[in-house]
């Protein structure tokens, strides 16, 4: 295959240059320096040129504040850029590999596990700019994996994780939502299951919806205080915090853990626990974990 990994500076971009470092297929990595997506006759050119059948894009307007005041910037990024990219995959009978959220299903209210069938309902404009990607690819008629993730972390870039192993380590307290329950993703964990797949072939009937995230359960309170405990950042004190006490433009999930049944039966691969992958990522950051 000759894959073309769009967004490929980013947190999820980077991990999948890293899996793919002794793959057996041609890469092509670019941001927005090298190709801009949202240029349909730039997308066409790369395409056809580098006759491309393969898109991970790992590309996205991802600042959930900044959407609601900028939500035409967003949905050209995650929605019309991922329309360019499935049209084209569907042109050249190719496959799209795409990345979604757990944000589609703001406003459902949930206490179980969210499954792919479950009925979307954005409460915002990341939300709402994401979902009309995942219908701009579904209407594309291309091959296609899209993945809904949530929480997504690493060493790279700025993210809650990294934030907060910096506040933990120079604030005597600190305070963190505990009213907002999901699950942390480690794109190392994202990244090594997609390369995985895209290494061992597509098998035919498995294209479609899938959601990844890492396994088990817990709030940005709990998620933070694992990670000054891992980090042995005792000396700062981390309370429990109401939502309502930072005051969003956007009504974040309030539960929006991803039932990930459907991934593990497909493709038999394991998920790690989420407290065993931020050991990997603290690890990377030159973190002495406690275990």
């Amino acid at each position: 295959m000759r894959i073309l990994v769009t967004g490929a500076n980013g947190q999820l971009g980077r991990h999948i240059r890293r899996c793919s470092e002794h793959s057996s297929h041609d890469y092509f990595y670019t941001d927005v320096e090298e190709l801009d997506i949202t240029d349909r006759l730039a997308v066409r050119d790369f395409i056809l040129t580098n006759q491309i059948d393969t898109v991970v894009n790992c590309a996205a307007y991802v600042n959930v504040d900044k959407a609601e005041s900028e939500e035409d910037v967003a949905d050209r990024l995650n929605n019309q850029a991922v329309d360019c990219l499935a049209n084209m995959m569907a042109e050249v009978g190719g496959l799209l590999v795409h990345f979604s959220t757990d944000y589609v299903f703001g406003g459902n209210g949930n206490n179980t596990p969210c499954t792919e069938d479950e009925p979307v309902n954005p409460t915002g404009a990341y939300g709402r700019t994401k979902l009309s990607g995942e219908q701009a690819i579904s209407k594309s008629g291309c091959r296609y994996l899209i993945f809904r993730t949530s929480w997504l972390y690493s060493e790279y870039g700025k993210n809650f994780c990294k934030t907060m192993l910096a506040l933990t380590e120079t604030k005597p307290t600190l305070s963190v939502v505990f009213d907002q329950v999901g699950t942390p993703t480690y794109a190392g964990d994202l990244a090594q299951a997609v390369c995985t797949i895209l290494e061992k072939g597509l098998d035919a009937g498995h294209e479609g919806l899938y959601h990844y995230s890492n396994e088990g359960v817990c709030s940005w309170f709990d998620f933070t205080k694992e990670i000054a405990r891992q980090s042995g950042h005792k000396a700062c004190d981390i309370q429990p915090c109401h939502s309502s006490e930072y005051p969003s433009p956007v009504v974040r999930p309030s539960y929006s853990v991803l039932d990930k049944s459907k991934f593990k039966h497909t493709f038999g691969l394991t998920v790690p626990y989420w407290t065993d992958s931020l050991s990997v990522c603290l690890a990377g950051l030159g973190v002495t974990v406690n275990k």
